[in-house]
Order: structure tokens, then sequence, then C-alpha cells
């Protein structure tokens, strides 16, 4: 048997990037997900019904029902979505059956640890109380261990890094038939089986350092959720922030509750625990403090207040060249929730307002939990508001966003305008570019610029060419790479040609920020690439 292999080899820091984007798949569909239960359970209730009796109507009610329950299915499958989006995001070549074999090793690997529960005889040794203590509970069908998130990414992992290895083995003539991508499956199957049967003996080591991490957050009290949302953003930048994100929301990092009879994990599972249970009354702060409410101050506010001063700031002349460019960055930031178009014209020419900024979003999760704000879900944008604040009622104190946003939105200009002045900082509209290399790079009218509004040719000589690139991925925002020569990309270049940023993270790997547009500008690169 031989394994013939010519993919580069991923770094280090590579890895833990790209493991961190292949989070926002399955969080993309929450994020979904959680508008429609918002909605469906908002609508459908009694007490809203109370108040509009046409929600009554039993065809109207059984609509707003039925939304709620299909909002419910992503959580439900929650980590079998992470053990095929990893494995899925992270291979290179042959991705489809990179997440075919996620999803057998996820099963396989609960089928393991329950053929050892029953050998052991714990299924048949305790009753239903007894086996929720021990964390056991009924997954894809099977009784087995809960290893919830943190085992779905364990899973993952391996059969990624399974298929890199296997993915192109060359197996004897009597056994071909097997090889190749078709062996994949076959080695997760085997490797699955070996790691299931021991997951009873190393999970209570996993599941202790995970408690261990929950209760240093936890014990940090009111400044949890400010070291969170500040911390947030620090990693932001690197493209590492998916990493603590996801152990705050799906893991004991995040908390624990008991909501209508069950144990949850994760200050976003429970929120949507809580979301769907009827017979919860009050959203629990431990829990929303670590979600959408505190980047609604920032999100709504700050940024935009942040953009204005930008504008303000902007040489007469050139106010207009840069108005498309900051209302985009706006409408990402509230509505979708992309920080990045904006958060990206000040990171590099002035570092220290991004520290400004990092802080403030960390005081505004630290003052909504205060205040007992509770929306919950993932973007902090205006929908989120509406959808998981003001249609939930009162009880989600809404009415404090925004007037912190308000008052987030005049600290942020005020002092956003003051530094660029004091300072002479470079945002858009001031640098000491000609008039006409500003019309350039912001109007997007040079010849060279498709329909896609960026010159896709251009960008790809900036980075080198095709033989300087090593992989091209890209997240929300921003074009992932890995190239042979760092010293052929050309960093003015590529902002001269729209983008937003270059982030170089070591001597081969850089990230371009290029926005909201990002898919279609990857999609062109690579299609420019397979013709050259």
């Amino acid at each position: 048997m031989s394994n013939q292999s010519t993919s580069p080899q991923i770094t280090f820091w590579e890895f833990f990037q790209s493991l961190g984007k292949t989070f926002m798949l399955p969080v993309a569909l929450l994020s979904f997900c959680g508008i429609l239960l918002g909605i469906g359970s908002s609508l459908s209730s009694e007490g809203v019904i109370a108040q509009l009796p046409w929600l009554g109507n039993p065809t109207v009610k059984l609509f707003f029902q039925w939304m709620a329950w299909i909002g419910d299915f992503a959580f439900g499958y929650l980590p079998v979505m992470f053990a095929i989006a990893i494995p899925l995001g992270l291979a290179r070549d042959n991705k489809g059956v990179a997440a075919f074999s996620g999803f057998i090793g996820f099963a396989v690997f609960n089928l393991s640890i329950n053929f050892y529960l029953k050998q052991a005889g714990i299924l048949e040794s305790f009753d239903e109380l007894e086996l929720k203590k021990q964390n056991i509970k009924a997954i894809l069908g099977v009784q087995t261990i809960d290893t919830g998130i943190l085992g779905a990414i364990i899973v993952g992992i391996v059969v990624y890094f399974l298929h890199e290895k296997f993915h192109r083995t060359e197996l004897p003539d009597a056994f071909s038939f097997f090889g190749g991508v078709r062996f994949v499956p076959i080695i997760t199957l085997l490797t699955m089986n070996v790691l299931g049967l021991a997951i009873p003996f190393i999970w209570p080591f996993f599941a202790a350092a995970i408690n261990g991490l929950g209760s240093l957050i936890q014990g940090a009290g009111i400044f949890a959720p400010f070291l969170f949302g500040a911390g947030e953003r620090f990693l932001l930048p690197f493209g590492l922030h998916h990493i603590l994100v996801t152990l705050i929301r799906f893991t004991e990092a995040g908390g624990t509750l008991e909501v209508c009879n069950n144990t949850i994990s994760g200050a976003l599972l429970i929120f949507k625990e809580e979301l769907a249970c009827s017979e919860v009354t009050e959203f629990s702060v431990s829990a929303t403090r670590f979600l959408s409410q505190g980047k609604m101050p920032a999100f709504l506010g700050g940024l935009p207040g942040a953009a204005l001063a930008i504008y303000h700031c902007a040489k007469p002349a050139n106010r207009m060249k840069i108005k498309g460019l900051l209302i985009s960055g706006v409408i990402a930031c509230m509505v979708g929730g992309t920080t990045e178009p904006i958060e990206f014209l000040f990171l590099f020419v002035a570092p220290f307002l991004f520290v400004i900024h990092a802080i403030l979003t960390g005081l505004g999760f630290m003052i909504m939990g205060l205040l007992d704000v509770t929306i919950g879900n993932t973007d902090g944008n205006i929908i989120d508001f509406i959808v998981l604040g003001v249609l939930q009622g009162t009880k989600t104190n809404w009415h404090w966003v925004p007037v912190i946003a308000g008052l987030w939105f005049v600290i942020y200009y005020i002092i956003f305008r003051f530094a660029i002045t004091k300072f002479d900082i470079p945002t858009p509209g001031r640098e000491k570019d000609s008039n006409e290399a500003l019309a350039n790079e912001f109007s997007g009218t040079p010849a060279n610029f498709d329909s896609t509004g960026y010159d896709i040719e251009g960008i790809l000589v900036a980075l080198g060419g095709k033989k300087n690139i090593v992989s091209l991925d890209n997240c929300i925002t921003r074009l992932r790479l890995s190239v042979q020569d760092m010293s052929l990309v050309q960093e003015n270049k590529l902002k001269s040609l729209k983008a937003l940023g270059v982030v170089k993270l070591n001597d081969h790997n850089l990230q371009v920020v290029i926005g909201t547009k990002v898919q279609t500008v990857k999609d062109g690169l690579e299609k420019l690439m397979k013709v050259n």
C-alpha cells in the first residue's frame, strides 16, 4: 500500500485559523434558525395572542408553531453538523468525501461508545435519572455519552487528518476498488471505532478541563462578559475569535443550567432551550450576557459613529468618493452583523483605535448584562434586536439597547474624530495620494474592474501570480491564503485594488480583507487560476 500526497503541508497557525472558519457554516445556519425560532415562539405564545387576537386563528397559530419547530432543527443536530463541516471546510481536495466521512466518523464514534456502555452493563444498571447524571443521552438514535460540540470537533479534526493522509492511497490490485477516496470512510470507520471505545476512559479529563475553564470565566463575575467581548475583538484580526466564541456558545465554558428538566451547557444552547420552552417566563442573564445583546452597543451605535467621524474627517473633496464605502460598511455591520468592513478602515493605520474599540465592545457586553438585557442569538444586528428583543416583550429589557447604542455612537464619534484630527491619521479620504488615485481606489472606475467591482486579474498579480499561491480560501470578509514567497505579495497594490487591509501572519500565510464580496473575489481568482 502506498500513499502519494502532493498537497502542501498546513502550518499550525493556518490550521487553527482554518478550523475557526469551518465553524461558520453551522453557525450561520444557527443564526437563521434562531430568528425563525424567535419569530415562531413569540407570535404563537399566549401572551402575544392575548394582545393580538388574530394570531389565535388556528391556521395562523399553526404556521408560527411550525416556524418555531423548523427553527429548532439546527440546535438538535448541531454536533453532527460540526463533525461534517470541519473536514468539509479543512479539506483541500475531494471535499464531498471529507464531509461524508465526517458523518460516518460521528455516527461510528457514538455507536462505539454505546457498545462499551452496553458491554459494561451501564445502560442496564442505572435508571433514567442516573443516566442523565452520567451525561448519557440518545444521539442519532443511540444512547451514548454526550460529548457535545467538543466531541464533534475532535471527530471532525481526526477525520480531516485521516482524509489528508489517505485520500490518495493506492492498494494492491486485488483490493484496488477500496483505494483512493473510497479508503477514507473505511479508515475513518476503523479509527473512530477505536476512539469511541477510549472515550469513556478519557472523556472525564476533557470534561474537567472545560468545566475548569467555565468556572474561571464565571468566577470573573460581572467582568466575565467584558473579558469575553474584548477578547473576541482582539482575536478578530488574527481570525482566531471563532475558537473563543464556540467554547462560550456551545460548551460548559459558557455556563450550565437546568431548563425544563434538561441540563444544558453553552450560552447559546441555554438561550435556545429557554426560547423553545413555553414554561420559561424569563431568559437567563447568565447566558445572554455572552450573546447578541453585548455586541449591540458597538454594532448598532459605536461603529456607525466611527464611520461618521471618518466621513467628517475626510477632505471635503474626497467625502463623496468614500461615502459609498462607509455606507456599505455600516449596512453590513447593522444588518448583517459583519464589522470588518469598518474595523479594517482604521485597524492598520491606527491600531490604538482598535484597542479602544475592543475595550468599548467589552464594556458593552458588561453593561448589557448589568442592565439585565436578555437578547440572544449570534449576530448582534438589527434583526436580532427586533426578533429576539422587541418581539419577545418587555422581559428582554430591549429598551436599553437604543439608549446604550446611542451613547456608544456619541462616544465613538468623539473619540475617533478627536484622534483622527489630533494625530493626522490617514483614514479613507485623508491620504496623501492624489485625487486621481483616490478616485480609482474607491469608485471602481478603472477599465480593468469587472462587473464584480474588483480587478480580479490585478489582485492575482499583486498576490505574486498563480504559481505563488499554495492554497486559497475565504471566510465571511477575508481571503485566506498560503503563498510560496511572501516578498512577491504587493500590499500597496492590493489596497489600491480596493482591499481594506492585508494581514501577514507569518512567512507564508496572509489574509486579504475584501468585505462582503469576498466569495465573489475568491471564485474569480480560482476561475482565473484554472484558465492561466
